[in-house]
């Protein structure tokens, strides 16, 4: 059997015509609640942390779980988090019939992207758990290894996916990525289907399936090179400078200031810090959709086909995909991008698409 083909419409309104456009609109305008969260930091056996940011019923952010009221940390004040997490916090999280999403942000995202500040109030606002993983050096802190994070890191969401089921292990588990992180869910989902198991259901949103497809698109042409690449370059080559002086040698020093593309910092940086030989090798052993047959959970691939990151021609077909997956392609929604309503417009849809996925797939 092959995957089910929906292309209902996400119905984007007039004023807010092409993919560019939705997707540079999305992330900054439109009306949106605000969420705040309870940071959890964990240590990794390396050496290395990874800060989850939950919310939850009866977790509240700005009281202790013995109800005394507490400040905003001015540690966190960069971030969405509210507080640190403290053992009692465990206690107040509900055990029993609850239903609880963990969700993996895209490239250079956090808790305070659109579309987890989005998703995670609509979601506990109904009554589930909800948990921000952030990759390592994306929580408003750097990691502490000369190594980063990546798109097909299957041990590192392994961990995380882990971490939260041992701490509320009777709630039924969902899981959702957005772009990079959808790529590394659905990658670690097909390659671990029996440690994976437990998960009820996922959810891939604007996901580039396809790394090499997706690469070069953001690595090329005018809205790639010149508006695209250098956005994310901004806060990545940051970072990177700053694990220079951490670690002096670790890459060359005068390249890093030149590069211009998502295709060169890969190449520079991400493909031989992680074992790969280069950005297109990284890609290619990276990218999820050869495994998308492998899939058994129910799984939501939301991906709108004027994506200016994925190429409708890179996306996959019915045919290439599980069963259990459906493969949901509206002709408009850009990238992460799905604004609706009258002017100036809300972010509410994509939520509510999640939701009714979930809903179904129980």
């Amino acid at each position: 059997m092959t995957a089910r083909l929906d292309t209902t419409a996400c119905p984007t309104p007039f004023w807010l015509p092409g993919g560019h456009a939705q997707t540079i609109y999305s992330a900054q305008y439109p009306r949106r609640q605000r969420i705040s969260f309870v940071r959890h930091r964990v240590e990794m056996a390396d050496g290395d942390f990874i800060d989850f940011d939950w919310a939850g019923p009866g977790l509240f952010p700005e009281r202790l779980a013995h109800g005394q009221l507490v400040k905003a940390d001015p540690g966190l004040h960069h971030t969405a988090a509210w507080r640190w997490l403290q053992k009692d916090d465990w206690s107040t999280l509900p055990t029993q019939n609850t239903n609880a999403l963990i969700l993996f942000h895209g490239l250079e995202g956090c808790s305070k992207s659109h579309y987890a500040q989005a998703i995670g109030q609509y979601f506990r606002a109904r009554g589930w758990v909800v948990v921000i993983a952030h990759f390592r050096g994306c929580s408003g802190f750097p990691n502490r290894l000369a190594r980063a994070y990546y798109s097909g890191d299957s041990n590192d969401v392994d961990f995380m996916l882990q971490t939260v089921r041992k701490h509320l292990p009777t709630a039924q588990w969902h899981a959702a990525g957005v772009s990079m992180g959808g790529n590394a869910l659905l990658k670690y989902l097909a390659e671990s289907q029996h440690e994976a198991s437990w998960i009820a259901s996922a959810a891939a949103i604007s996901t580039p399936l396809d790394l090499v497809a997706a690469g070069e698109t953001l690595s090329s042409g005018l809205w790639g090179r010149w508006l695209y690449s250098p956005y994310f370059l901004r806060s990545m080559r940051h970072k990177v400078l700053a694990k220079t002086r951490r670690f002096p040698g670790l890459i060359d020093f005068m390249r890093l200031s030149r590069i211009r593309t998502i295709r060169e910092f890969d190449d520079l940086y991400t493909a031989p810090m992680h074992g790969y030989r280069n950005a297109i090798d990284y890609w290619r052993q990276c990218s999820s959709k050869p495994l998308l047959g492998a899939l058994k959970q129910p799984t939501l691939i939301l991906n709108a086909r004027n994506d200016p990151f994925v190429p409708a021609a890179s996306l996959p077909q019915p045919r290439e995909c599980s069963s259990t997956v459906l493969l949901h392609q509206p002709a408009t929604g850009g990238h992460v991008g799905f604004t609706t309503g009258a002017f100036p417009g809300h972010f509410r849809w994509l939520a509510q698409r999640l939701a009714l996925f979930f809903q179904q797939a129980r």
